[in-house]
């Protein structure tokens, strides 16, 4: 379309297991409408992956949102190198791609994912990420965005295969999307 600006497509790295799931889920619920591919998820339960749309192309529903939500789209078995270029793919259809990595080699914008864990646990890194507040937590060591605490009610509902809604810490996310990651 005349005029429109290509998609934004970012990755979510996160050491911690619980904020890995949460966090890609936060990132694409806070512009609305997003596709979330998931690389970390390669066994391909529950559907098509993307090794899937890489070897048979993408069905109608998987090039364009048909509603606003969010979308997820499990990684499979395709190779490293083949990845960015069906992700490319996808996201000239959709508003917004999340891509989740594990350790993937991911040559596009990363953002790092840091829980503020408290004393030995707390994070000694004084780069640019995306910090997650916890009870008791110190202030983040870098730049960049601080999430409000995660109520227990929305971990469950995100773990459960549910979206988060709007709230706070949703609206959160929003920022992330206008920071410059390398």
């Amino acid at each position: 379309m005349k005029g429109r600006e290509r998609p934004r497509v970012l990755a979510v790295r996160c050491a911690d297991p619980v904020l890995s799931m949460l966090a890609p889920v936060g990132l694409a619920a806070s512009v609305g409408t997003a596709l979330i591919v998931d690389l970390a998820d390669q066994t391909g339960r529950g559907g098509r992956t993307l090794a899937d749309v890489a070897r048979e192309g993408p069905r109608l529903a998987e090039l364009s949102p048909g509603r606003s939500g969010v979308a997820l789209l499990r990684g499979g078995d395709l190779p490293v190198l083949e990845v960015p270029g069906v992700i490319d793919d996808l996201a000239s259809r959709w508003p917004a791609v999340v891509v989740r990595l594990a350790d993937h080699g991911w040559p596009g914008p990363t953002v790092p994912v840091i829980a503020l864990y408290p004393g030995r646990l707390a994070p000694v890194s004084s780069a640019a990420a995306v910090w997650q507040r916890l009870p008791a937590g110190p202030r983040p060591p870098g730049p960049g965005p601080v999430l409000p605490l995660i109520r227990p009610w929305l971990v469950r509902r995100v773990l459960a295969g549910g979206l988060p809604g709007r709230g706070p810490w949703v609206e959160a996310w929003r920022e992330v999307w206008e920071l410059p990651w390398a």
